[in-house]
């Protein structure tokens, strides 16, 4: 059996491994690393492809083909493209980076092949040698690919961004509850394909008894679970005032000041303390500004300057989700 499917196989019966006590998230990641290693043996045999074919271009060699040979290259060819269609669909199907990738290799190697087969065709009819060029060219080719699985196989080791037709689905779910005003802050963390443990924060009514407030956050994660497969380890509260018609012009107010700002993503968890007299709020910076902290400093200062009566507390928050 080929070394990467040997591979495949392990990788996944790995990663399909009961959680332990070492290793309680489970071993999905396990998928991740075995993609990896198939993207750099994808590399390693197209850089030794182009090697070998750069030492043919030097010193060639006239090839010796006869109709035998070109029937198993066909069938060869013919055997690749079934079996890198379908283990790549099926990786596809079950999102397994791992299965993808090895489905890639096997139709890289039919391109191989192909380039084979259309230099001997070649040499037979036009006894023209194209044999290395051809095997040149499609190196090169090989050696992209393999960037590419591995550059994407490294990005998702690293932790992309969660999907955004994902974290739509889950928030729209949460805030599908009546008592949930917004909710915000949803971060996944990725243990394997479709294996995600993550956290929420929502807004609620300022008056709601802790005894509600666990009841519904218990019905949040289970509707979560059962509608997206998302474990919700820790659902975070954000105490919305709800009965003062003076603190929702003021909460108005702020919000115009801070969306003056075209970098601010978002504003949340607004909470309003007469008692202490204190407001605070999170705001959300687009990656893309390049001076966070002096966007954030004048928000601050223009707060401050409204409400000078008023300690004013702001939490420069992460943009982890849509």
């Amino acid at each position: 059996m080929h070394f990467l499917q040997l591979l495949l196989l392990f990788g996944i019966k790995l990663a399909g491994k009961s959680p332990d006590k070492k290793h309680p998230y489970g071993h999905g990641r396990v998928e991740y690393l075995s993609a990896m290693l198939i993207s750099i043996i994808i590399l390693y045999a197209g850089a030794t492809s182009l090697i070998e074919s750069i030492k043919k271009i030097i010193s060639p060699e006239v090839p010796d083909y006869n109709k035998a040979s070109i029937v198993i290259i066909s069938v060869a060819i013919v055997v690749k493209i079934v079996l890198g269609l379908y283990v790549k669909n099926v990786g596809k199907k079950v999102n397994s980076e791992s299965l993808i990738d090895s489905g890639t290799d096997a139709l890289m190697d039919s391109i191989i092949s192909t380039s084979t087969l259309i230099a001997a065709v070649m040499f037979i009819i036009f006894e023209i040698s194209l044999e290395a060029y051809l095997a040149a060219i499609i190196s090169v080719i090989i050696i992209r690919s393999g960037l590419n699985m591995l550059k994407s196989t490294l990005s998702q080791i690293l932790g992309e961004r969660i999907d955004s037709e994902l974290a739509s689905k889950i928030k729209k779910t949460v805030c599908g509850f009546e008592e949930v005003y917004g909710a915000y802050d949803l971060t996944l963390n990725n243990y394997g394909p479709d294996n995600f443990i993550g956290s929420i924060h929502i807004e609620i009514s300022d008056e709601m008894t802790a005894y509600k407030i666990d009841e519904l956050t218990r019905k949040i994660m289970h509707k979560v679970y059962d509608e997206h497969g998302v474990i919700l380890s820790a659902v975070g509260i954000y105490s919305m005032n709800t009965n003062d018609e003076e603190i929702v012009k003021i909460r108005e107010n702020i919000n115009r000041i801070v969306y003056s700002h075209k970098s601010i993503l978002q504003i949340h968890g607004f909470y309003f303390n007469k008692d202490e007299k204190v407001i605070h709020f999170d705001i959300i910076i687009d990656f893309d500004d390049k001076n966070k902290k002096e966007t954030y400093n004048e928000i601050y200062e223009k707060v401050s300057k409204e409400y000078p009566d008023y300690k004013i507390q702001i939490t420069l928050d992460f943009d982890v989700s849509d």
